[in-house]
């Protein structure tokens, strides 16, 4: 599957595509976080705001930043997010713009395959972390040859059709040992991972497919949209065959997230 560069600058577009796997995923993941109150977060990526609204709604911090690259999403967050706790300005997860020591967490969530330094990106998140702060986060699982993300049904019917297809960037901290290694190289302790599975249930065929393919510009549903007429056919019955219907019509399937957590030495 071949990588292809990727910008978010239409957030409530991308909120539409991926917003219920992301409320689904963010929940699991900080249950398993079980973080204490009235703590400052600093959420790297923060995208459309919705992570954040889950740490403020669940996690009871003091404070939240929230940064992201593109203006167009920190706007729509700041709109969105309302929580005087909560606060967003632009930012880059490689040059963090924080003093040393300044938050208790920093995490990051579905972002870190899209970072392109990413032992830079952790040594900056171990750099404005208070000593013993947690650093935090997950990703869909990806490899090469693994995509357990909510679009991984498309994109291998795609591939059994046409031959190859673009989708974000596969890193090695998408996988558990991948990212573990990672941390270790930057100097973090406790490093701990967990794979976290959630479900979606889709109306019918037709719900799952425009939101796959008509939601949001994602390289995947461009490369369904790229494809002849009898192509994107062939696409369609894999995926009937791959995604059985319940006898009510609705369509349920799963995908898998690498989660980790790990502390700065104090």
């Amino acid at each position: 599957m071949a990588d292809t560069p990727f910008a978010f600058d239409d957030a409530g577009a991308y909120h539409r595509y991926m917003g219920r796997w992301s409320q689904a995923i963010g929940e699991k993941f900080l249950a398993w976080l079980n973080p204490s109150a009235r703590l400052d977060w600093l959420e790297v990526g923060c995208g459309s705001g919705a992570f954040t609204q889950l740490i403020v709604e669940q996690a009871r911090p003091a404070s939240v930043i929230g940064i992201d690259p593109s203006s167009a999403q920190v706007e729509h967050a700041a709109r969105t997010v309302t929580a005087p706790q909560a606060q967003f300005r632009i930012g880059s997860a490689t040059e963090l713009p924080f003093d040393a020591g300044t938050f208790d967490i920093v995490v990051s969530a579905l972002v870190i395959h899209f970072i392109g330094d990413r032992p830079l990106a952790f040594r900056e998140m171990l750099r404005v972390a208070k000593p013993g702060a947690m650093v935090c986060g997950y990703t869909w699982r990806k490899s090469p040859t693994i995509v357990d993300a909510p679009y991984g049904p498309l994109a291998r019917a795609i591939v059994e059709v046409a031959g190859d297809v673009k989708t974000s960037p596969a890193v090695p901290e998408a996988l558990p040992e991948g990212v573990r290694a990672t941390l270790a190289a930057q100097g973090f302790e406790g490093i701990d991972t967990a794979t976290i599975d959630v479900s979606q249930t889709f109306r019918d065929f037709e719900d799952y497919w425009i939101s796959q393919t008509a939601t949001f510009p994602h390289p995947v549903a461009k490369s369904a949209m790229a494809l002849n007429d009898r192509d994107r056919e062939r696409v369609r019955g894999i995926l009937r065959a791959t995604l059985p219907a319940a006898a009510d019509g609705s369509i349920t399937y799963a995908s898998r997230a690498s989660a980790f957590k790990a502390r700065k030495p104090r």
